[in-house]
């Protein structure tokens, strides 16, 4: 993949992006990679923007595992290659299972088996992703088990993740090396995933 966009290298950084990269780089990323590649041309959106995820990333109620189910999930919603490739790496070190990550990167239901809070975390993730809101159903399932500060955050993951993925595949932007990763069924660019019940695919 040819991105479309230049990503500065930080010898030919100005003073602003420089102080932001080292920043991010001294934080728990580690380093610059993904859409702060592409919002390091405006200095000040690529600050806000990395604060912002890092909150979103590393600092909410949400257990580590079940946040890395919503941004699968969101990726996958998006067909965003580069995004589905990081937190499949994450989902694995956050200890979800490998059968889960591969349901979710084929487009299939995947099966939660004796865990409902993931089977919840995905289905308020599916719904707020088809239709831009959730049932009652789904928005209360959550709120019980993580209170309103959880459902808050929750929903503010699928939305800075997939600002993320318009990022990322508006500008091109390839995988790192040493990072593989297929996607099928992204002709269409948007993939519906799957309902848990068939009777109810869409929030009402």
């Amino acid at each position: 993949m040819t991105s479309r966009i230049s990503f500065p290298s930080p010898e030919a950084m100005s003073e602003a992006q420089l102080a932001v990269f080292k920043d991010i780089v001294s934080g728990p990323r580690g380093m610059l990679v993904g859409p702060l590649k592409a919002a390091l041309h405006n200095p000040v959106l690529a600050d806000r923007w990395q604060k912002f995820g890092q909150v979103l990333r590393y600092e909410t109620s949400l257990p580590f595992a079940l946040n890395e189910i919503a941004i699968l999930a969101t990726a996958r919603h998006w067909s965003c290659l580069l995004e589905f490739a990081i937190h499949r790496r994450e989902a694995r070190r956050a200890g979800v299972a490998e059968t889960l990550i591969e349901a979710l990167r084929c487009g299939e239901r995947p099966a939660f088996g004796g865990d409902p809070a993931a089977a919840e975390i995905y289905e308020y993730t599916r719904q707020l992703l088809t239709s831009g809101d959730v049932s009652d159903a789904a928005h209360l399932a959550v709120r019980q088990r993580w209170g309103e500060t959880g459902v808050v955050e929750l929903t503010a993951v699928v939305g800075y993740y997939s600002l993320v993925a318009m990022t990322l595949n508006a500008h091109r932007v390839p995988l790192p090396e040493g990072l593989e990763c297929e996607l099928p069924n992204v002709e269409g660019g948007i993939f519906y995933l799957p309902a848990l019940h068939d009777a109810v695919p869409f929030p009402v």
